[in-house]
């Protein structure tokens, strides 16, 4: 028995040592630029779906972090002047659409009798900026941690498929760089998966879709701030800083000529972050998460996507969305 025992440990730390290894070589294979954006995600679903996750608190530290430090870091290659004519003409149009997400989104909770507090986050999330969102607001409307994770795996499990079939319909549909970059930020929930896929389709639709989605996420701050004052809460509401840093970041892009250089190593440094945050999304969806989620929130997850990507698209086409 001992000797079974023993042989047992031995084959779970290796096992255990193989997963963490498995991990770490593709956080580097995405970090060092071997992969593409989709293939990073898809790597990491299939590590998520396969193997019990060894770091995984650390890993959503680390994604958080990373998508931010990225989005910063993409600032550097982007022109001002066009930054601030994408933000003013999808101010509008943001405004809109975080409206209508909300609204359908709660309708649509109630129909399917979702948890109420899981109702507003997906909403929430769906209308603004994903997991920033939720984190955001969750503490304020006071979510518990299994409503946080329904969410949260809800929005993640949305985002992955996005980011890996919003560029083939983009091309199968023929938009160009600036429609799909607008479709994309207003269709796709976490700014992650919104500079992936218009990476993916092309230069132009990077800085339509990362200006747009960042618009977007500003609401983040009015939003939490009705919250709290219809929850009457004090919890300490999360800036998104890092959207001022970004602005910084073109700023210097574009009034600093003589550093081109160096913003472009910064440039690609963050493109390559980007690549590794989502490689450590794709590996924190596991099956338990799948289960946790649960069909109701997700069916309203996904009819509320539907139906703002489906609308969206049809008003670009239409020409009431243009930039």
């Amino acid at each position: 028995m001992g000797f079974v025992r023993a042989f047992r440990g031995a084959t779970d730390w290796r096992l255990k040592l193989n997963t963490r290894t498995l991990f770490f070589v593709g956080l580097i294979l995405c970090a060092t630029g071997v992969v593409s954006p989709p293939v990073a995600l898809t790597l990491g679903l299939i590590f998520g779906l396969s193997f019990e996750h060894p770091y995984l608190a650390d890993s959503r530290d680390l994604s958080r972090f990373l998508l931010q430090a990225s989005v910063v870091g993409l600032g550097f290659g982007m022109n001002l002047h066009e930054v601030l004519r994408a933000g003013r003409s999808g101010f509008v149009y943001t405004v809109a659409g975080i409206s209508f997400a909300l609204i359908f989104g709660l309708l649509a909770g109630w129909l399917l009798r979702v948890n109420k507090t899981a109702s507003i986050l997906i909403s929430t999330g769906t209308a603004i900026c994903g997991g920033s969102a939720i984190a955001a607001v969750a503490p304020i409307i006071g979510a518990s941690d299994e409503e946080i994770a329904i969410s949260l795996g809800t929005i993640f499990i949305l985002n992955s498929v996005a980011l890996l079939i919003f560029p083939p319909l983009g091309w199968a549909l023929h938009l160009t760089q600036t429609q799909f970059g607008l479709w994309a930020a207003l269709a796709i929930h976490d700014t992650s998966s919104v500079v992936g896929a218009t990476a993916r389709y092309g230069p132009v639709a990077l800085v339509v879709g990362t200006t747009v989605k960042l618009t977007r996420a500003l609401w983040i701050v009015p939003v939490a701030i009705g919250a709290a004052v219809v929850k009457r809460s004090k919890t300490k509401i999360q800036w998104p800083w890092f959207i001022l840093l970004f602005c910084l970041a073109a700023v210097a892009s574009t009034y600093l000529p003589a550093f081109t250089n160096f913003w472009h190593v910064l440039s690609n440094l963050g493109r390559l972050g980007l690549t590794a945050t989502l490689f450590l999304i794709g590996t924190g969806i596991s099956r338990a998460t799948l289960r946790q989620v649960g069909w109701p929130p997700l069916l309203q997850g996904v009819i509320l996507w539907i139906l703002v990507g489906v609308t969206s698209l049809w008003l670009i086409f239409a020409g009431w969305i243009s930039l």
